[in-house]
């Protein structure tokens, strides 16, 4: 099985790309959602550590951005919670596909949790940053201060760039992500 991780800044089109390339796709995002929603056990332990913020099940998303903007190290207990719950929901993906030509892997933090193994083919999704803050604004959610919070925990897109195997050109066009996307899979198949 060949995994194929995304990378790329916050609104860069990660998962965009990741879903269209025709193979089974681990968004984390969707599953910390899912965990917020449906996941009681995850809300008592974060109710237990930020009792202050945490007082509704299911999570609020209000709830999670107010106790990261109160206090640096807030983030960091939501991540040690939340992660270790999607370490495992990853074991029981790929389990699932094993018999999978490919995997796609859409993580955030892919790197900087360690989540990624020497073999990964690492895709960077290289978008021109103008649009990235056009796209990242229209959202419903879009908060500032908490993009910068993210983007402090994350590594340097340059660095990411030069982890990558592969980058693929994003210019919000169906055909630019499709032409990076077949020029991998030519390769790699």
């Amino acid at each position: 099985m060949i995994r194929i991780g995304i990378l790329g800044e916050i609104g860069s089109g990660k998962s965009y790309v990741a879903n269209n390339f025709g193979y089974p796709v681990f968004n984390a995002d969707y599953e910390v959602s899912k965990l917020y929603n449906k996941n009681k056990k995850i809300y008592y332990k974060l109710k237990r550590k930020l009792p202050k913020y945490i007082s509704s099940f299911p999570i609020q998303k209000n709830q999670i951005t107010n106790a990261i903007l109160s206090n640096n190290s807030n983030l960091n207990t939501i991540l040690k919670i939340v992660h270790s719950e999607i370490r495992k929901k990853l074991k029981l993906f790929l389990k699932k596909n094993q018999n999978k030509k490919i995997v796609i892997l859409d993580i955030p933090l892919l790197l900087e949790n360690k989540i990624c193994t020497k073999r990964d083919i690492l895709v960077f999704v290289d978008s021109p940053k103008n649009d990235i803050m056009k796209r990242l604004k229209k959202r419903l959610n879009f908060n500032a201060k908490l993009l910068k919070r993210f983007q402090k925990i994350q590594f340097t897109p340059v660095y990411k760039k030069r982890r990558a195997k592969f980058i693929i050109k994003n210019k919000f066009t169906k055909n630019s992500v499709r032409m990076g996307i077949k020029k991998i899979l030519d390769q790699l198949l």
